[in-house]
């Protein structure tokens, strides 16, 4: 069954929209006039505020939006450069959940991530258990606990959003070099992992914002899971198989049950091919993005 639209008519405001993910949100979003993007520093076309130490800025550019999408956080890169704890992704989430409060938003998205299920095992449903293996996943789960409890507390309606690999922003397609080597599997294959694009992402994270009675938590990925190697293959970008390690995770298939409950999942792309199409279509919207950037300031 698919949800009813919400009756909001605000925009959508992007928290930490210069990141990758916000480049995809922000390029590929099925109605661009329906965003408000946001960065902590200045930047053309963005506004700008520090979410967590300037929260009346927060509340004045988040007023009467219908959600708000907080993909504010630190990463383990981000972490090793500027030396911010991952603890701070807490901090943001609460920040947002705050401000939205204070403003009247409509609903609160906090962006997550599968790393929190780590080796849970099967295929992993929002309501199953979560064994976190790395820094980053544990805090992103204690984000989430922190934010939705928050969100309880004062009454804002406040969803997490647990994203799956994106084509693009992850560390194979996105993270690629000539010498980039993926395990091998005893069977010969190599790990799967559940993707969504680029596009589907940015069609699934805007029609979930014109809808009412969501959960507290969804799984966000097309159906099924994708190898590795065969994302690379589709994209005619060579690598070399190396042995796998004894613990490496295998599959890592997010349920996407809730989710088809307000999205179409048949029309979201699941295969190699598909995800390496829309990957190609976002690099070629940035590129012409950025000339258009360009050609402004001339």
């Amino acid at each position: 069954m698919i949800a009813n639209l919400s009756s909001g008519t605000g925009k959508v405001v992007l928290l930490g929209a210069s990141g990758k993910l916000g480049q995809m949100l922000r390029q590929m979003w099925p109605v661009p006039d329906d965003l408000v993007c946001h960065s902590r520093y200045e930047r053309p076309g963005f506004v700008s505020f520090d979410l967590c130490r300037d929260l009346d800025a927060a509340r004045k550019h988040l007023e009467h939006a219908r959600a708000v999408v907080c993909l504010s956080g630190v990463t383990p890169r981000h972490a090793s450069q500027s030396g911010d704890a991952l603890s701070l992704n807490t901090d943001l989430a609460l920040a947002a959940v705050h401000a939205a409060h204070g403003a009247g938003v409509g609903r609160v998205f906090l962006v997550s991530s599968a790393s929190v299920y780590g080796r849970a095992g099967g295929v992993l449903h929002e309501s199953g258990r979560c064994e976190p293996l790395s820094d980053y996943g544990r805090a992103k789960l204690d984000m989430e606990k922190a934010g939705l409890k928050e969100a309880l507390d004062i009454g804002q309606q406040t969803t997490v959003l647990r994203i799956g690999n994106v084509a693009g922003a992850d560390s194979i397609l996105g993270g690629w070099t000539a010498d980039m080597a993926i395990d091998q599997l005893s069977d010969g294959r190599t790990p799967r992992r559940s993707y969504i694009g680029p596009e589907a992402l940015a069609s699934v994270v805007c029609r979930l914002t014109q809808v009412v009675g969501l959960p507290d938590i969804m799984n966000v990925a097309a159906p099924g899971t994708v190898e590795m190697g065969r994302l690379l293959d589709a994209a005619d970008l060579p690598w070399v198989p190396r042995k796998a390690a004894e613990n490496v995770i295998e599959d890592v298939e997010l349920s996407t049950g809730r989710l088809g409950q307000h999205v179409r999942g048949g029309a979201l792309i699941s295969t190699a091919a598909g995800l390496v199409a829309e990957w190609r279509r976002f690099t070629q919207n940035d590129r012409g993005h950025q000339h258009d950037l360009a050609q402004a300031y001339l």
